[in-house]
């Protein structure tokens, strides 16, 4: 993996974790300690090759899918859990994968 290309993608999925997860510390710490693992698993990768494309393609598509499909729900004073979408999610969906899907993945 190109070290350019890394850092800049290293750092786009940390942005994105920190500002969904902002206020939820356990969160923050716990994705960033994941991240940091999946880029450390991808250090030794050749610049260029199509296994590095692939972890870059990988990290920029985790970005997204963190800032636009992850909502953090905050406790209200009841206790119960208030979700608050904002703009970034307005027409995001994610497709409940069908048994036919996912018998092709075993």
């Amino acid at each position: 993996m190109a070290a350019a290309e890394g850092l800049a993608a290293y750092r786009g999925v940390l942005r994105a974790a920190r500002r969904t997860f902002a206020g939820d510390k356990l969160m923050l710490t716990e994705s960033a300690v994941e991240i940091r693992r999946r880029f450390e698993e991808h250090r030794g990768l050749a610049p260029g090759s199509d296994e590095a494309a692939r972890a870059l393609s990988d990290a920029r598509e985790a970005a997204h899918f963190i800032t636009h499909m992850i909502v953090q729900a905050q406790r209200a004073p009841s206790g119960s859990f208030v979700v608050k979408p904002e703009k970034v999610h307005a027409g995001a969906t994610l497709e409940v994968p069908s048994e036919e899907i996912l018998s092709k993945l075993k």
